[in-house]
């Protein structure tokens, strides 16, 4: 059903703006779902708007705000889905990929809006969707640094709860996504480090040496790591040859075929670092590194500083929408950062910069009291941590891969020369042989023919 191809060489891909913002889509099978159908979609969000319009109660302000609040939101999305690019992927349908950037640009003006507001006001309005986070008190959260000499089996089980969990699975999603082993293996370790440089401003981040390096980087993110990379390598090695459902005679193909649309269209060998890599592509993979910090601190400060419980709605949902933005914002930086051709970044990688930068001020304008606590002379170390080890992982990448580079010439120019031995061995006894026929037919005819 779906076998198919590795994808080529970097240097042949069309990885260019226009591929990774706005990717075509080739082969359609059927055409009724890549026709527009601009017309028929304006009917119905117009009967949606009517019948809600003409039925709901209007004796409620506040609820009257909301309705008219969501109608705005309703009709950005549906505008989005018509006019938005494609991003750089197709399944299971590049509508799907035009909605997550439509929503990843309303919550970026939803983080515009909460940035001119108080405190008080953001809370009010939290309290208004969430009547139950009113009772809910940050310091209600469960401790992980504490009595770290009682080092027992049972009191590790009791560490492996639903994060530890989430930390694999987490991994394993993240592996696939940026498909380098020395870059996951990088960001594991310096977020560790980040959580001890931050621990004197969030409670949550201190925890105990076994907890943070067996369990944490060893067992979950690392083996979340190892499984991310073997599905990238199974898929790589997949070809997609994509039938269309119309010419599947069974039901039963039918349905694994549509199945198999919410499946990677291709698989992509990615190459964040070469042997020949420059100092500003070394740059760029350590921007990536350093962004990845911050979105990741920024989950954790956003929580503390608005008391918002691990596993709230807002907080798995922020969770989901920024994993789901992700995905394409790394293609598109990957070919910005891997393609000569490609001169600007992409506009979800554009929107994730500016998502990611402005939670950031958020988080520190609201809590402007535990950030002056914040010990300046841990911050520079972990800078200077982050920029060292970045580096020194990524050197070691580019050694590891120029010694597999040679490791291969080497191989091909030894193929090389035993298929010329080989050739050279064959032809030999072919003239000796030869020459052996030639003597017998001399001797049998008493010699050698004379003209």
């Amino acid at each position: 059903m779906a076998r198919g191809v590795r994808a080529e060489n970097d240097s042949k891909a069309p990885y260019d703006f226009c591929y990774v913002n706005e990717r075509p889509v080739d082969d359609i099978s059927i055409e009724f779902f890549y026709k527009p159908h601009s017309i028929t979609l304006l009917t119905v969000a117009v009967i949606v708007v009517l019948y809600s319009v003409y039925t709901r109660n209007e004796d409620n302000i506040e609820n009257n705000i909301w309705a008219g609040i969501q109608c705005v939101f309703f009709f950005f999305l549906v505008i989005s889905v018509l006019a938005f690019p494609n991003g750089p992927f197709i399944r299971p349908h590049p509508a799907i990929w035009r909605l997550v950037f439509g929503v990843s640009v309303v919550y970026l003006l939803v983080l515009l809006f909460i940035l001119f507001q108080s405190y008080d006001t953001v809370k009010s309005i939290m309290y208004w969707f969430y009547p139950e986070l009113v009772d809910f008190k940050i310091d209600t959260e469960k401790e992980y640094g504490v009595n770290c000499s009682d080092i027992t089996f049972e009191r590790i089980w009791n560490h492996i709860d639903v994060f530890a969990f989430g930390h694999f699975f987490g991994w394993t999603m993240k592996a696939m996504l940026v498909r380098h082993y020395g870059i996951c293996w990088t960001i594991s370790v310096t977020w560790e480090i980040t959580e001890i440089a931050f621990a004197h401003l969030l409670p949550n981040f201190v925890e105990c040496w076994w907890d943070a390096i067996i369990l944490d980087i060893l067992l979950c993110n690392g083996c979340g790591i190892w499984l991310g990379m073997k599905l990238c390598k199974k898929l790589e090695n997949e070809t997609y040859e994509w039938e269309s459902i119309k010419s599947i005679p069974s039901t039963k193909g039918k349905i694994r075929r549509a199945v198999l649309q919410f499946t990677p269209a291709s698989w992509t060998h990615v190459r964040w670092l070469d042997p020949n890599c420059t100092y500003m592509r070394i740059f760029a993979v350590y921007q990536l590194v350093f962004f990845w910090q911050i979105t990741e601190l920024n989950t954790f400060f956003l929580k503390h500083i608005f008391e918002i419980p691990p596993g709230h709605p807002l907080s798995v949902g922020r969770i989901a929408l920024i994993g789901l933005i992700v995905a394409p914002t790394l293609r598109q930086y990957y070919s910005y950062v891997t393609d000569p051709r490609c001169k600007r970044v992409g506009t979800q990688c554009w929107v994730f910069g500016a998502i990611t930068i402005t939670e950031a001020i958020i988080w520190s304008k609201f809590g402007l009291e535990l950030v002056a606590r914040t010990q300046i002379q841990n911050i520079l170390l972990w800078l200077l941590i982050q920029l060292v080890m970045t580096f020194i992982c990524l050197y070691i990448c580019i050694l590891y891969a120029k010694r597999n580079q040679s490791k291969l010439e080497n191989e091909t120019n030894q193929d090389s020369h035993a298929c010329t031995t080989n050739n050279e061995s064959i032809v030999k006894p072919s003239i000796a042989q030869h020459t052996k026929v030639t003597k017998r037919r001399n001797k049998a005819t008493n010699g050698p023919l004379k003209t």
